[in-house]
């Protein structure tokens, strides 16, 4: 193939054949010389054969953040290769530069830098490397074709992991929990409904704590301590379903409820507490059962590889699952939306049975567009009127739903994405000071 210069060449070529009395033969004699060029300077250029290819650099990141993918090329052929190569991604990866130029002699290497800055969480695949060897003139270059590209394509993945924006309040909230846990020395000890130890009795306890019939052994006042509870079981479940595509400012409500979850399980496990994940919309997407660090960074992968789906969420497949599983007490916190369709044909039905065995936590993000709808301009004409009634009436019809969801026996967390995770981790905590999980 020919390049910029091969036709620049032609072009330089033409005004002397204008020169000449027989100006189509040296127009033939000038295009002839310049594809001979052209065949000489392929002819000149090193093999692509010869070329390896290697990647190294990040395989994650958080959604917002930069990576950086390093690739390596190393020429094992005999002659010099004056490369020219484009690293392609996916568009959704933010990759840049795509374009990169250098010359390796026999025997060396060359590494260029992709830097990665994804506009989605999930899985982010490097699509094909395409080589090019020009020549020393640079009138041609030698290009395998698209197959072979991507098979000598190096594979690489990078997971995106959903934004945690609620990572800024994750301080607070441990320290809440170690408060809860006992652990802060202002404290002295945990409250909590296990019993942990008996010690000795000093100013400032409370009487009730004190154990009699210790204190009756041990010639002594002794009180009992105790401490919160653990190894509980914590279900995380989010809808994927098509509410969960509802614009909540700029991101999917879904990203929201991923957001909450991530806070939850990090506290969760800080607590000693299991977590397990279900996903599921007209079908189960994910599905994680684990405890410990080990499988909270399962967890989050998990979450990674979520996206809205346009279908209606089945919440029968919430309820097989739960029977599926022991029958031991869990607090299941189902991350949803408020929309009455969705909820009576749904999720309605299913609770009882759910809040009977299990402590059932509700939480939905609140969407500030609606609220803001409901709100009449100072000047209000008949289209804002109509807006403003419609509004009114999905606000109406979702506080209906919170109230019948409450009455059910479940508690129901409806707030802005900017502290939903918040309130949701408060929740957590309350119930586990007052020994509810």
């Amino acid at each position: 193939m020919v390049t910029h210069r091969f036709a620049v060449l032609l072009a330089l070529g033409l005004p002397f054949t204008a020169l000449t009395p027989q100006p189509w033969y040296a127009l033939a004699a000038v295009t002839a010389a310049a594809v001979l060029l052209a065949l000489l300077d392929v002819a000149m250029a090193g093999p692509l054969t010869g070329l390896r290819l290697r990647r190294d650099g990040d395989r994650t990141v958080w959604l917002g953040a930069g990576a950086r993918v390093i690739l390596t090329v190393a020429n094992t052929g005999p002659r010099t290769v004056r490369l020219h190569l484009r690293d392609s991604w996916v568009p959704s990866a933010g990759a840049g530069p795509l374009f990169h130029t250098a010359t390796l002699r026999e025997g060396t290497e060359h590494s260029v830098t992709t830097t990665l800055t994804p506009t989605r969480h999930g899985d982010r695949p490097a699509v094909r490397v395409t080589l090019r060897s020009a020549g020393p003139l640079g009138l041609a270059y030698r290009q395998r074709g698209r197959a072979w590209n991507e098979h000598h394509t190096p594979p690489w993945t990078l997971r995106v992991l959903p934004r945690f924006p609620s990572r800024r309040v994750l301080p607070e909230k441990l320290a809440r929990l170690r408060v809860v846990d006992g652990t802060v020395v202002t404290r002295g000890r945990g409250h909590g409904t296990e019993f942990d130890a008996l010690r000795e009795y000093v100013i400032g306890d409370d009487v009730r704590s004190i154990d009699w019939r210790a204190s009756a052994r041990a010639s002594d006042v002794v009180v009992r301590t105790w401490r919160p509870e653990r190894d509980r079981r914590v279900f995380c479940v989010l809808d994927t379903g098509r509410t969960s595509a509802v614009l909540i400012g700029d991101a999917p409500r879904l990203d929201a409820s991923i957001d909450a979850a991530l806070l939850l399980s990090v506290l969760a496990t800080r607590a000693d507490d299991r977590v397990d994940l279900l996903a599921l919309d007209a079908t189960v997407r994910t599905r994680i059962e684990g405890h410990g660090n080990r499988k909270l960074s399962r967890l989050i992968d998990g979450m990674a590889s979520l996206h809205p789906q346009l279908a209606e969420t089945d919440f029968t497949l919430l309820g097989q699952e739960m029977l599926r599983r022991d029958r031991k007490r869990a607090l299941l916190v189902i991350f949803t939306a408020l929309d009455t369709a969705p909820m009576i044909a749904g999720l309605l039905p299913l609770l009882p049975r759910l809040t009977a065995r299990h402590k059932v936590i509700v939480a939905a993000v609140r969407d500030p567009l609606v609220s803001r709808l409901a709100e009449l301009p100072a000047d209000p004409g008949p289209a804002d009127v109509h807006r403003a009634a419609a509004a009114q009436r999905v606000l109406t019809e979702r506080d209906r739903v919170r109230d019948v969801l409450a009455h059910s026996g479940a508690t129901v967390v409806d707030a802005d994405a900017d502290t939903f995770a918040g309130q949701v981790a408060d929740v957590y905590l309350l119930l586990k000071a007052s020994g509810r999980l």
